[in-house]
């Protein structure tokens, strides 16, 4: 599973074409994502996907990461800069050891995945800096289905090949930008619902609507695995509906 970067913005500004040069001389962190993979009976990647995507929603809404909450300084800090986010994998005694230190679980279907407060590029606590990175994929025994009505979907795109860590991170990243783009009310409604969403694979023809409707869409990087300004991951949020292209 791979590091990921995306070119967002914070809610302050949703100008998510352009990185300022402030952004990216501003200290740099990364969010730490675990995912809970065994050998014998990893989780479908749909699932993963969801789950790692819910988990980013899930800290940024947690009082702790709120006003003056333990983890509101270095959530702001990490929000200024580029939005970093990492995906490794941990089993057994590891995920044990990951999962003792301070974060959220958050489960899907049978994935796990627990989102600690973002750390230093160079300051990762050795519990998780020893952690793989790649090394596991996943891949969905079934069709996942259309997604249910009414709920969020973040669209992957249909001409990108990104393995599960970098489709996780992209799926956080699509997330966190709508959002930012909520108002909030509808993001209070959306976490006392706990979150609903759906990851999919648009198709092209879905992929060409989207990309001209206005809603947040992930520019990666390119760090890794795909080139720079690659459209990863669209978000379809009810509450966003659609808009120029251009604006957020």
């Amino acid at each position: 599973m791979s590091s990921n970067d995306t070119t967002g913005a914070p809610p302050a500004s949703a100008d998510v074409q352009s990185v300022s040069a402030e952004r990216d001389a501003a200290p740099q962190f990364v969010l730490p994502l675990v995912a809970h993979i065994e050998k014998t009976d990893p989780p479908a990647r749909t699932d993963a996907l969801e789950t790692a995507a819910r988990a980013v929603l899930t800290i940024l809404a947690d009082e702790r990461s709120l006003g003056e909450g333990e983890w509101a300084g270095v959530m702001r800090d990490w929000q200024d800069a580029r939005i970093r986010k990492v995906v490794r994998r941990a089993r057994g005694a590891e995920w044990r050891k990951a999962s003792a230190l301070p974060g959220i679980t958050v489960t899907g279907k049978a994935a796990e995945v627990r989102v600690f407060p973002p750390v230093p590029l160079d300051g990762w606590p050795k519990e998780l800096a020893k952690l793989q990175v790649s090394g596991t994929d996943l891949d969905d025994p079934q069709d996942p289905g259309a997604p249910d009505p009414g709920i969020p979907v973040l669209w992957t795109s249909p001409a990108l090949d990104m393995s599960a860590g970098k489709a996780m991170a992209q799926a956080g990243h699509g997330a966190q930008l709508a959002w930012w783009d909520l108002a909030d009310a509808d993001r209070a409604a959306w976490r006392a619902a706990g979150f609903p969403l759906a990851v999919r694979t648009a198709t092209p023809e879905q992929w060409r609507r989207l990309t001209a409707s206005g809603l947040p869409v992930v520019r990666d990087a390119g760090f890794t695995e795909i080139a720079p300004g690659s459209e990863t991951v669209i978000a379809d949020h009810p509450a966003l509906g659609s808009r120029p292209a251009g604006q957020h």
